[in-house]
């Protein structure tokens, strides 16, 4: 692998977003808690039949890589509208992305999407969608990181308009893939993310250690107000109960990449969406480019308001304070 590529998995920065693994053209990578070069001696990585000695220093990987690529000087400066939007589908807030998938599934306007499904313990798996109904085992935040990029390189043998949805990095990643090896991937939504976890910290310790809930029973889990909450329904046909944590509780938890991300809004992505901005029950959308736009204006399904509460200035307020905490210390290499 390049040096750069190498010098990001050896300091624990890799955000194992998969795209070196989508983009390797001789299968030399694997993803899983991080990205890593194929162990000869592990036969389990030789599922496609690679090691680490085919490495043939094409710098596929170095240019789809997030973390090698840097993050922006200003999470802004390409924002072409916001607004909120809502749906009637069920979902995480206004489940924007869900119907924007939906719609533009049932247009042919997509063929093909990557994701992330959960089953009922909130293990997460990365996923390939080919249908509208497909985008309903997606739906709702897991806040659990996979390499979802990896799934593209199966996609890209078989489809030929893929969208993409992922947090940051992943989106990241992806519009890296579409700017030097593929034409393909014809939409890139971001997602507002302050950090991730791994499934050990999340679900093997945050919701049943730190919480005292039982993950068989969450049915949504969500950042606001300065916590995390966790939202648990005992079958009695109520309305789920809320349990929160101090997010300062929790953030140390987080997988190590996220605490050196300079990214919050997902600011290389067509579509920024998250709950962060607008009022309860709906998403903030941010478009970002002519292809966001292009996109938004052709799904069906979504009620829009201008300029909802309380708006970009609380989105500004917590990618400032992302920065703040993440940014490089005097001295240390980022």
């Amino acid at each position: 692998m390049p040096p750069k590529i190498v010098e990001v998995i050896e300091n624990g920065v890799c955000t194992a977003c998969g795209a070196c693994e989508a983009a390797c053209p001789l299968n030399a990578v694997h993803v899983d808690l991080e990205a890593q070069r194929r162990d000869p001696d592990n036969l389990t990585y030789y599922v496609h039949g690679a090691a680490c000695e085919v490495c043939e220093d094409c710098l596929a990987c170095s240019r789809v890589c997030p973390v090698v690529d840097g993050f922006p000087e200003d999470e802004f400066d390409n924002v072409r509208s916001f607004r909120g939007g809502k749906s009637e589908l069920p979902g995480q807030d206004g489940a924007v992305v869900s119907a924007i998938l939906k719609s533009l599934f049932e247009q042919g306007e997509i063929d093909c999407a990557v994701g992330v499904r959960r089953d009922e313990n909130w293990g997460v798996e990365p996923f390939i969608l080919t249908k509208a109904s497909d985008v309903d085992l997606s739906r709702g935040t897991k806040y659990t990181s996979v390499p979802v990029l990896a799934q593209l390189k199966e996609a890209m043998k078989k489809y030929s308009k893929i969208a993409v949805v992922g947090v940051p990095c992943q989106a990241h990643g992806a519009a890296l893939m579409r700017d030097t090896m593929t034409d393909k991937i014809v939409l890139v939504i971001g997602i507002l993310c302050m950090e991730s976890f791994t499934d050990e910290a999340l679900c093997g310790n945050i919701i049943p250690n730190i919480m005292g809930l039982d993950v068989k029973k969450v049915v949504k889990m969500d950042f606001g107000g300065g916590k995390f909450w966790a939202y648990t329904r005992n079958g009695n046909g109520e309305e789920p109960e809320p349990h929160s944590v101090a997010i300062k509780e929790v953030a140390p938890l987080a997988r190590n990449p996220c605490h050196h991300c300079l990214d919050y809004t997902s600011y290389y992505a067509d579509l920024s969406i998250g709950s962060v901005g607008a009022p309860d029950g709906w998403n903030s959308i941010i478009v970002r480019n002519e292809i966001g736009e292009k996109y938004l204006n052709k799904v069906k399904g979504i009620e829009y308001v201008d300029d909802p509460k309380p708006g970009m200035f609380l989105i500004k307020k917590l990618a400032d304070q992302k920065h703040k905490n993440n940014a490089p210390k005097e001295g240390e290499a980022h």
